[in-house]
């Protein structure tokens, strides 16, 4: 027991856990700096406890069979459906979203935990039916099981994750090599579920801040505030940076959502054009250890449940740095391993211990 646990061990993929740790670490960094403009924050000790209990659990996940995730898939898929509408009546509601459990003063997101069970799933689902895809029904099913999670997210409201739900279910599908008729027809029915999605679901200011994204320079002092501020905080950093915690736009508080949502202007104004490299750098190597495992996956649940993997990392790393620069609506995303947030974090971290576990026995 005590050989085939050390022999796992030394499989692990410590170049991927690397990169995850170091940018870990930059957004300690950025959360430290931004604590210091704050009085009794405590979120920069917060972000440790939260990381110490995310790498415990990525090593666990890691240590177990990733097959078995295969055979709880429908379990686990209803006792998320289950938290999902719980919340919508049971939960808290921060910055306008109800999406919120609140235990012992910690705040768990089901949204979170919905995108990796969503990628079980569809691992599962995808896997068993690699061949059959060029029929149409397996398409809508699939599609079916996704908006079965994306429509109580969106009555939170919560914009940003329906559309991660959303993502990883259609960048799953190109990777099965649907025919070209298929994606004009999914193009079609994404433009009719964006305008039901905007007549039924989405608040005013969510319509308002894509609305500011449409147009930023409309209203630079109201609604395109937070994207004006961060797009200044970026430029003033330059190359090597204003320094940890001498940030004018961070620690005089110009940039709202500093810890979370804007934390890469944060890092861009501190760190400069150097600490952007190493962000996006980690990121990349990040990318290319997942691209590895996956094709030395042992079978194609594996390979999808990777691939998922790199869906929600990507989206979740696209849409942030997007929205920090203006060129995406504010969907109150946060930057994956960097950002603040415990359960995004440790969701994060659970998916890199299901990528290793993948890695391990491939």
């Amino acid at each position: 027991m005590l050989r085939n646990i050390l022999s796992n061990f030394r499989r692990l993929d410590w170049v991927l856990i690397a990169a995850t740790f170091l940018l870990f670490c930059l957004g300690l960094a950025a959360i430290y700096s931004v604590d210091l403009g704050k009085e009794q924050s405590g979120n920069f000790e917060k972000q440790i406890l939260f990381g110490v209990i995310g790498f415990l659990l990525m090593l666990v996940f890691a240590s177990i069979n990733y097959s078995g995730w295969r055979v709880s898939g429908r379990l686990l898929y209803g006792g998320t459906l289950i938290l999902l509408l719980a919340v919508l009546f049971f939960g808290s509601t921060i910055r306008g979203t109800r999406g919120w459990f609140n235990f012992f003063g910690l705040g768990i997101q089901p949204a979170e935990l919905a995108k990796v069970v969503l990628i079980i799933l569809l691992a599962k689902f995808f896997s068993n039916r690699l061949q059959q895809f060029r029929v149409g029904k397996h398409i809508v099913f699939s599609l079916i099981l996704t908006l079965i999670f994306v429509i109580p997210v969106l009555l939170q409201p919560d914009l940003g994750s329906a559309a991660i739900l959303l993502g990883i279910w259609f960048i799953l599908l190109l990777v099965t090599g649907i025919p070209r008729r298929y994606l004009v027809v999914l193009v079609l029915l994404f433009c009719l579920i964006a305008s039901l999605t905007w007549v039924f679901f989405l608040a005013d200011y969510q319509k308002e801040r894509i609305e500011t994204f449409l147009n930023p320079t409309s209203d630079p002092l109201g609604s395109g505030y937070n994207v004006s501020q961060s797009i200044i905080g970026i430029g003033s950093g330059y190359f090597w940076g204003r320094g940890l915690g001498f940030g004018s736009q961070s620690q005089l508080k110009f940039i709202p959502e500093s810890q979370t949502d804007f934390i890469f202007a944060v890092i861009a104004e501190e760190l400069g054009f150097l600490g952007v490299v190493m962000v996006l750098g980690l990121f990349a190597v990040i990318f290319y250890r997942l691209v590895v495992i996956a094709r030395r996956a042992h079978d194609d649940f594996g390979l999808y449940l990777v691939l998922g993997i790199v869906a929600v990392i990507f989206l979740h790393m696209f849409i942030n740095i997007g929205m920090n620069m203006g060129i995406m609506p504010v969907t109150g995303i946060s930057l994956p391993f960097v950002s603040y947030g415990g359960s995004f974090l440790l969701i994060c971290l659970i998916m890199i211990g299901v990528a290793e576990s993948v890695a391990v026995r491939r």
